[in-house]
């Protein structure tokens, strides 16, 4: 493929981020520019580009991805989200948790406490989205309560997602990249954790000095027990393996029932606090829409392909076939906003490459699913970024600066291509 034709098959997504980074930063707010509206402009760009085809070829391609199944069950998943959130405020079982939270954690250990439990409950459910959705509404309390930072605590969260998203067993991304690259999950694990953990303890470690001002608030209401446990109920099935859309269910449900029981509110209460939840997700389900037949016309003008084409084409060496492995994962990630499908994507041909250049398996897949991590973690389109920001109420933007850990995981990575790490792996 030509410079020009794969330039021009990328440069919707270009032109998305030009405009939305030039614009917020000449109105000196992120949050001023409705991410909609630059969306809006990039799709209608992207379908004019589309040469050689009838015009409502390229809208179906358009409409193609942004109905594809897996955006569905996503736009789904934030329309429950949306309604146990609202629904679970409305009773007082955010409230509820939170004070417990207050009341069993040291106010310096409350960043550290909720990064640990989004990596233990990520590492238990292998989804990051599963774990935005139980915890984030969790850490925007206790944010409020001990006059700390939404965002900063939303990105502790994210961040802590990701953790078990690119090291649990059940994680998509795990299962992928081992399978693409012939390599067992328990090896890949621990080649994995070698290469991540310097992150996981710096970001422990920047968290620590971070949550050292915050005090917890002189008066902190006792713990309404029942009020807890729905909460505990999402927790604990999430960690026991059950589907996000079952747990998100039954969350709604059981708030619900102990709502009507102690008198929350009454059943057209109930039901009005659902469809505030879900009306709230609004935007975001647009934005998800949007970006997905954006991002399928990317890939069907060859934008992806080119990409691959580029990386490809001057490799030298073990150290040279890693950097390509990481730049083809990362680069297709940001295409696609989903990092189990970019692993599919460059997934045989990572494992070309490095059988050709002699890369372990392990670290091949461990690369694939980190730097899949990395970027699904800090770009603004992704489906976590988005969810999160919906239930905290802020701007993907204003999380951005908070994420430490897609950042360090990131280094972590590159650092282990670099320098050969881990040695016997390299």
């Amino acid at each position: 493929m030509s410079n020009k034709r794969g330039l021009l098959a990328l440069s919707p997504l270009l032109l998305f981020i030009t405009l939305y980074v030039g614009l917020s930063l000449a109105a000196g707010d992120f949050y001023k520019v409705p991410m909609t509206v630059v969306f809006l402009i990039a799709s209608v760009y992207a379908i004019i580009i589309s040469g050689g085809l009838p015009l409502q070829k390229r809208i179906n391609t358009f409409s193609h991805g942004a109905s594809s199944g897996n955006l569905l069950l996503m736009l789904w998943i934030y329309v429950l989200a949306g309604a146990f959130a609202a629904s679970a405020k409305q009773m007082g079982a955010i409230d509820a948790t939170v004070n417990m939270c207050l009341t069993y954690l040291p106010a310096s250990m409350l960043l550290p406490g909720l990064f640990l439990a989004a990596c233990f409950i990520s590492l238990s459910i292998g989804t990051s989205v599963g774990t935005v959705v139980a915890l984030v509404p969790i850490a925007v309390g206790i944010a409020q309560s001990a006059d700390a930072s939404v965002p900063l605590t939303t990105a502790v969260i994210v961040g802590g997602a990701y953790f078990g998203d690119n090291l649990s067993f059940i994680s998509d991304t795990t299962i992928v990249a081992t399978q693409t690259q012939g390599c067992s999950m328990s090896d890949k694990f621990r080649v994995n954790l070698l290469i991540v953990s310097p992150a996981v303890i710096l970001v422990l470690a920047i968290y620590a000095v971070m949550g050292a001002g915050l005090s917890s608030p002189s008066h902190v209401p006792a713990v309404e027990w029942a009020k807890v446990v729905p909460y505990l109920v999402v927790l604990i099935t999430a960690v026991c393996g059950m589907n996000v859309m079952a747990v998100l269910v039954l969350g709604i449900v059981m708030c619900g029932v102990i709502g009507l029981i102690d008198g929350s509110y009454d059943l057209f209460a109930w039901m009005t606090s659902m469809g505030e939840g879900i009306v709230s997700m609004g935007e975001l389900i647009v934005i998800a829409m949007m970006a997905g037949g954006l991002l399928e016309l990317i890939r069907e003008n060859g934008g992806i392909n080119y990409i691959i084409e580029k990386l490809t084409a001057h490799i030298r060496g073990k150290r040279g076939a890693e950097l390509s492995i990481a730049a083809l994962v990362s680069l297709v990630n940001c295409c696609t906003a989903n990092n189990t499908v970019a692993i599919l994507t460059v997934g045989s041909i990572a494992k070309k490459i490095g059988d050709r250049f002699g890369v372990d398996n392990r670290k091949a897949a461990s690369i694939l699913d980190t730097f899949s991590c990395a970027i699904q973690g800090v770009i603004p389109y992704g489906v976590q970024m988005l969810l999160a920001a919906g239930l905290a109420e802020v701007s993907p933007m204003q999380i951005l600066p908070y994420l430490y850990y897609p950042v360090a995981i990131g280094i972590a990575s590159l650092a282990a291509i670099l320098l050969r790490y881990p040695k016997k792996y390299s």
